[in-house]
């Protein structure tokens, strides 16, 4: 199948890691021109040579922190000619109410809520000028199952959520597309280095850390997590030619786990 990607310009944010980086290689696979965004130079750097050699691709790299408003328009203004935009970037903690103070949940907020919004409004501009263009939103479960030990984080992909589906509704009245992905359960660095916090703390070990994930994939659909790469095929192809009468919705990858009833 052919996806018409080839040659196309694509930003992803939080590129250089999990879930971003295996984005990267999907559309770098499929003859896609690459822009990938993170806050470490040596990580986007490293990224970027590995795409080289695998997929002898093209890829521009920006080391920015988008929690700052300034930095997002500043990068919104070096890609301003990408077709698809992949936003990807942000780590919101998880804690309770009464755990998570003022600074925390700002500054988590700047990053992945404020900054999908302020990057999409940028590129969304020349995007609406062009009459053409794709932005995918990667969110997460715990919007669609809120969680009051998760409530920044819960609450913020909710607000992700209806951007995308309030974006996505209007933007195709100018030949744009706006889309989200939820994804669940998926093992990235991330979710690896808390299952070594969970060993150390539980076993006294953090190099046990595969013990506790075989714990826990018992919980999970498939009796496993999903990969990286298994969003980035769904990213990848919602990016494509091949969706292009998909706007304004979420789609959830996490092996059908969010529509279980609660333990």
């Amino acid at each position: 199948m052919d996806l018409e990607l080839r040659g196309k310009q694509v930003l992803i944010t939080g590129g250089s890691k999990g879930i971003g980086l295996a984005c990267a290689h999907g559309f770098a696979a499929e003859g896609a021109r690459v822009h990938i965004a993170a806050r470490s130079e040596a990580d986007l750097k490293a990224a970027a040579d590995a795409m080289a050699r695998q997929h002898k691709a093209e890829v521009s790299i920006h080391p920015f922190d988008l929690g700052k408003t300034r930095n997002a328009v500043a990068l919104g203004k070096a890609c301003g000619d990408v077709d698809i935009l992949v936003n990807n970037a942000g780590a919101i903690p998880s804690g309770s109410l009464t755990e998570i103070d003022d600074e925390k949940w700002r500054r988590a907020w700047d990053l992945k809520v404020f900054g999908y919004i302020n990057l999409t409004r940028e590129l969304y501009k020349r995007m609406r000028e062009r009459g053409s263009g794709v932005i995918v939103n990667v969110i997460g479960i715990a919007g669609e199952r809120p969680r009051p030990d998760y409530i920044a984080g819960s609450s913020g992909n909710a607000a992700l959520m209806a951007f995308t589906r309030a974006l996505g509704s209007e933007s195709v009245d100018h030949g744009v597309r706006a889309v989200g992905v939820n994804p669940g359960g998926i093992q990235t660095e991330r979710a690896i280095d808390h299952l070594k916090e969970i060993a150390e703390r539980e076993l006294g070990d953090a190099s046990r850390w595969k013990e506790i994930q075989a714990k826990v994939g018992e919980t999970l659909p498939f009796k496993r997590s999903g990969q990286p790469s298994q969003v980035a095929d769904l990213v990848v192809y919602l990016a494509s030619a091949r969706a292009s009468y998909i706007s304004g919705t979420i789609v959830t990858i996490d092996g059908g786990r969010s529509m279980r009833a609660r333990a």
